[in-house]
């Protein structure tokens, strides 16, 4: 490390939901809305780009798609040009590499940016797709790779080994509604109260239709650049990426198979202490947080894992509004996966823009005095955690 410094300085996001747009034309709108949120700052000044999406071979028909959303954004990689693919992770994935590539030296500007078509004429492509996921010859042939009925096994364990309830989960559907009812990106903007999340038809039980996150069309942008070179673009607040962890343990889940439960992820609680210790923070610094709320469930998990409760209390805390503006740490604040809707390699960068307009005072549901704030992914079938912590001030 030579002391250079990574900062997240623009963001743009296209509009979520189901799109007649074609897969490129979605970053193409992203990464307009990104630089127009840094007008000093043009195309050609960008040296590098990380383009993350999983699908885009299969459901747009364009592999090597990097190079051809470099062309289309009109930026000419200097650095580094390529795509990655670690599904719901990507993007994330793409910042921690920006952070590298710049704090390395090699490069000076990077746009992170990502996205998937998912609709696809025949929908029922989305879900044989989704079992790609997975170990493709041993786990997908036994339909592990689906996730709703995967996800609400995690949920009856957790009920069973804590006695959380459908109630509690369905408190995280309302939170999350209501933050994205006012974010005019989100695929759903409507208000949920409890009783409509309680009456939801079901999907897996004990799962309903607000307990799962939509299938989605999109595209994120965010700009990393160097400490030095972001000065000479904005006089906004800079928000360092201070502490970065990714940890993998199975293919399929840190606890399938062999293990004796679903509701404890040891591969989330490592990323996050890892995370935690890169940034010189604990969980109790954390001013707000985006996590991977694909489920309810989820959420409820990945509160305890990440330190904000104790193991077991994930239902109760959840419940009492701690996830709430005003409450003890303030979690999807734009609307989650759950409002948002979930465009595989852009939802780490909606993440990531979500808490950089946190921490500059600039978000829409503002969370007050923010200075450092957490993003987490889990990707596949609950096989890999990606943690980021932004700050205000840099690692010293």
């Amino acid at each position: 490390m030579n002391g250079r410094k990574a900062c997240i300085i623009a963001a743009g996001i296209s509009k979520f939901g189901v799109r007649q747009a074609h897969f490129v034309d979605m970053f193409q709108e992203a990464a307009k809305v990104c630089f127009d949120d840094i007008p000093a700052l043009k195309p050609k000044d960008v040296d590098g780009i990380l383009v993350a999406t999983s699908l885009g071979g299969r459901n747009a028909t364009q592999v090597n798609a990097a190079p051809v959303i470099a062309e289309r954004l009109g930026i000419k990689p200097r650095s580094m040009c390529t795509r990655l693919d670690t599904l719901c992770a990507g993007g994330s994935s793409g910042i921690i590499l920006a952070k590298g590539l710049i704090e390395s030296g090699i490069a000076d500007i990077v746009m992170v940016t990502g996205g998937e078509k998912l609709y696809t004429p025949q929908k029922w492509e989305v879900f044989y797709s989704e079992i790609n996921v997975v170990d493709h010859d041993w786990d997908g042939a036994q339909g592990l790779g689906l996730p709703p009925p995967f996800f609400a096994m995690h949920a009856k364990d957790h009920m069973k080994r804590f006695g959380t309830t459908k109630e509690q989960l369905a408190a995280v559907s309302v939170a999350n509604y209501n933050y994205g009812a006012v974010n005019p990106t989100a695929q759903y903007q409507k208000k949920l109260t409890l009783e409509e999340a309680m009456a939801a038809p079901s999907v897996v039980p004990p799962l309903t239709l607000y307990d799962c996150c939509p299938i989605t069309d999109g595209a994120a942008a965010v700009i990393i650049a160097s400490e030095e070179k972001a000065k000479e673009f904005t006089d906004r607040p800079l928000v360092y990426v201070r502490g970065t962890a990714q940890v993998s343990l199975n293919s399929v889940s840190a606890n399938w198979p062999g293990g004796d439960n679903f509701s404890d992820w040891p591969h989330l609680k490592l990323a996050g202490e890892r995370a935690y210790q890169m940034a010189k923070v604990k969980p109790e610094d954390i001013n707000v947080a985006q996590t991977h709320d694909c489920f309810t469930i989820s959420e409820v998990i990945e509160m305890e894992e990440l330190g904000f409760c104790k193991k077991g209390d994930g239902g109760p805390y959840v419940a009492s509004g701690a996830i709430n503006l005003g409450g003890k740490v303030p979690i999807n604040t734009d609307g989650g996966l759950l409002s948002c809707g979930h465009p595989f390699g852009a939802t780490g960068i909606r993440q990531g823009a979500e808490i950089m307009k946190q921490l500059q005072g600039r978000a829409i549901n503002q969370v007050k005095d923010a200075s450092v704030g957490l993003t987490h992914n889990l990707s596949g079938a609950c096989a890999e955690h990606t943690v980021l912590i932004y700050g205000l001030e840099p690692v010293k």
